[in-house]
């Protein structure tokens, strides 16, 4: 998946959960990329359950997007870290970035998916807005959605559940 930003950059995904992957093998608490106008920022600490990930533009001031408070899985109903739900056959699907949920494609149109939809690996779930970019997210697994786990409008963390899935 890719995110292209106002400039015309693309950022990957994919590879900022490498990087954040790597970032937990080495235990490193931050890392800062800068590439051309973009700069990626990952900062983890031992407080926070879970990563954070902010992304902006190169010529953004100090005073750039603040990540929310991370939505305890446990919280949710979830309560395993491998993305299934305890004794059952639901996976999530998860944020891959920081930013607003958005479970239709305008205030006014009906949701993308709601509990009962089939989905397939290349079906819109939702939209994730992270600085003023509107994300598609795709479901990525083939099955039903059990559980809506994230209001509309509400700040999600990378990595934090939006659905429960169960495959087919």
């Amino acid at each position: 998946m890719k995110a292209v930003e106002k400039d015309g950059s693309i950022m990957e995904v994919n590879h900022i959960k490498e990087l954040v992957e790597m970032m937990k093998e080495n235990d490193l608490s931050e890392l800062e990329i800068v590439d051309g106008q973009t700069r990626v920022m990952l900062k983890r600490g031992t407080a926070q359950p879970a990563t954070q990930v902010v992304a902006m533009p190169h010529l953004v001031g100090a005073g750039g997007m603040a990540a929310m408070p991370v939505l305890e899985a446990a919280a949710a109903g979830v309560v395993s870290g491998k993305g299934k739900e305890e004794n059952s056959n639901l996976v999530q699907i998860q944020s891959p970035m920081v930013g607003t949920f958005y479970s239709a494609p305008s205030p006014t149109a009906k949701p993308f998916v709601e509990v009962g939809s089939k989905i397939e690996e290349e079906t819109v779930v939702c939209i994730i807005e992270a600085m003023k970019v509107m994300n598609e997210i795709k479901g990525e697994k083939k099955g039903i959605i059990r559980k809506v786990l994230v209001e509309n409008g509400a700040a999600v963390e990378y990595g934090q559940a939006l659905f429960l899935v169960e495959l087919n």
